[in-house]
């Protein structure tokens, strides 16, 4: 990458990046595939928690989704770079008067939006569970903000390890593995030092959007 990351972005430039990237994708059976799989997932999900337990929460819907993103993510932004990377035509795209920044932020801004576009479904779920019973309507909104912000995070990675390679397969195992650690890191806070416990805690991404999906929308946890 060049120093062209200092400049700023030029936003028609992140746009036309961004639209170029959104047509791929559903110019391909792969967005579909896993946007359907993700939304039969969540509707089973749904069924179980009304049903079964009957109870109107949307929380064990706020639990699930952060596992199946640590896998659908990864596989929407593995071809962001690495098949740029792959077949070459990085080198055409940086010798256009295109900055590093505004190709890197117009094929975050895709996956981030198609990742949302799965997400956006989940709002009839809240409108059904309102129909049938008290819902905790700050909580549900505290969890979509969570959500919001959660998806960004797992995108910004999946683009990262995409750039580190000219493999799909590779960038998305590698996506996986870091948001697999970030995810998970702090359910090994009871088995360090106390004296760096609480860095482990926040470096966890699960330490933040646990509290926010419980309705509790901290500076620090944003």
């Amino acid at each position: 990458m060049s120093n062209s990351l200092i400049n700023m972005p030029s936003f028609s430039v992140v746009a036309t990046i961004f639209r170029k990237e959104i047509r791929a994708y559903f110019n391909s059976a792969v967005a579909y595939v896993l946007i359907v799989a993700f939304l039969a997932y969540l509707a089973y999900a749904y069924i179980n928690n009304i049903f079964l337990v009957n109870a109107a929460s949307m929380r064990d819907m706020f639990d699930s989704i952060p596992l199946i993103l640590l896998i659908i993510i990864p596989a929407l932004t593995m071809r962001l770079i690495a098949e740029e990377n792959r077949s070459g035509t990085i080198e055409l795209l940086t010798t256009k008067p295109v900055s590093d920044s505004e190709i890197i932020l117009g094929k975050f801004f895709a996956a981030w939006a198609l990742t949302l576009t799965a997400l956006l479904p989940t709002v009839f779920q809240y409108i059904t569970i309102t129909s049938l019973g008290d819902l905790d309507h700050g909580t549900v909104l505290a969890g979509y903000f969570g959500l919001l912000l959660l998806s960004a995070v797992f995108c910004a990675f999946g683009v990262l390890a995409s750039s580190m390679t000219s493999g799909q397969i590779v960038a998305f195992i590698l996506g996986f593995v870091f948001l697999f650690v970030l995810f998970e890191i702090n359910n090994i806070v009871y088995f360090v030092p106390e004296a760096i416990a609480p860095v482990i805690e926040f470096i966890g991404i699960d330490y933040h959007y646990s509290n926010i999906a419980r309705g509790v929308i901290d500076s620090r946890d944003v």
